[in-house]
């Protein structure tokens, strides 16, 4: 039986640390592309060469040099429920396309679930790390010492002048991504989201919804990405990436204040309907649940309420999302009924907590 303690539970260990900037930038990821040069992108492999890879980057013997980083576990992708698969999306522990595309994926996960290492994803390899807070440069430095361990026993395809070489161009070079999952309700309350968004795009960074490319910006949480990664080295990505997102968190900051101190009753207005609304609603959807959820978490960073830790924000993030809805109450659910027992955990989750 394959170990799904990953998908039991909402809230990751990582998930739990102290950081700078928490109640703006809600974490930071790193992840980086890599492929093997004796055998074709998994988009166009056989499966007898997708069988290879696999065994070939999930022999942990090969890697005990990650070992430094703690305890792993791996998950073959075909040994585990569709229901199970959605949840580790929803966690960010794998992507959407490795759940949905990926014939012979697998996932290595570390015991606190802050390094995922995909593995025949759109790439033979994703290593992926996440930290709480704002610690992009952190999550880098994680991310690229772990890259470390593989190059030492297998050969990347790279070529001299265009770098790693990956399925996707846009990921052609460093192959990195690094991206900031930040929470903007005061710039969008204030009409100034727009504005900085489009200033964003101008410096080479993209803004995303909170699972990724081509997915939607809901709750007011944006992620911050680099858009570029061939013609600048991985140092200048990152320090792009860090530069423009604590000027985002400057804006941010700044739209608060201004909200407390020309609309602060409507603010407290806003904030108490919405944890009504959450405390007591028989049905809820996803979309509002979301909104209303933003609402609060804004209300407690701004000391309107004595509301939710962090912690429990993020964890609530999580247990709202579909699939983790019908993993913890054991059945598989139409849209109405999700938003039944969507209202019930909030409920449940928010009764002991007092205003």
């Amino acid at each position: 039986m394959p170990n799904l303690r990953f998908t039991e539970k909402a809230l990751s260990d990582w998930m739990l640390g102290n950081a700078n900037d928490s109640d703006i930038a809600i974490s930071s990821r790193v992840r980086v592309a890599r492929n093997l040069q004796q055998l074709p992108f998994p988009l166009v492999a056989t499966n007898e060469q997708s069988i290879e890879v696999l065994e070939l980057l999930t022999d942990m013997d090969k890697y005990d040099d990650l070992q430094s980083f703690g305890t792993f576990y791996m998950l073959n992708l075909n040994d585990i429920s569709s229901l199970d698969k959605k949840v580790l999306v929803e966690k960010h522990l794998i992507s959407p396309s490795l759940a949905d595309e990926s014939h012979y994926g697998a996932v290595i996960l570390s015991e606190d679930e802050s390094i995922s290492i995909m593995v025949n994803e759109e790439d033979h390899l994703r290593i992926q790390c996440l930290y709480p807070g704002f610690q992009v440069r952190d999550a880098w430095e994680k991310a690229t010492a772990i890259d470390d361990i593989f190059e030492a026993h297998i050969d990347y395809a790279f070529d001299d002048t265009r770098g790693y070489l990956t399925s996707c161009p846009t990921n052609v070079g460093t192959g990195l991504r690094a991206s900031v999952m930040m929470h903007l309700p005061a710039l969008v309350m204030t009409q100034q989201i727009n504005r900085i968004l489009s200033a964003v795009s101008q410096v080479g960074l993209t803004v995303r919804g909170i699972y990724g490319e081509g997915s939607e910006a809901v709750g007011n949480i944006f992620q911050i990405s680099n858009q570029i990664t061939l013609g600048q080295t991985e140092n200048e990505i990152i320090e792009n990436l860090h530069s423009v997102v604590l000027q985002i968190i400057e804006h941010e900051k700044n739209a608060r204040d201004r909200l407390l101190n020309e609309s602060k009753l409507r603010m407290t207005d806003r904030v108490k309907r919405s944890y009504g609304i959450l405390s007591y609603a028989e049905i809820i959807d996803s979309k509002e649940a979301a909104q209303r959820l933003s609402d609060v978490r804004l209300g407690v960073d701004l000391g309107i309420i004595d509301g939710p830790s962090t912690p429990i924000m993020n964890e609530l993030n999580v247990m709202t999302q579909p699939g983790f809805l019908q993993k913890t109450f054991g059945e598989i659910m139409g849209n109405e009924e999700r938003d039944v027992y969507r209202a019930k955990l909030i409920r449940e989750k928010l009764g002991s907590i007092k205003v």
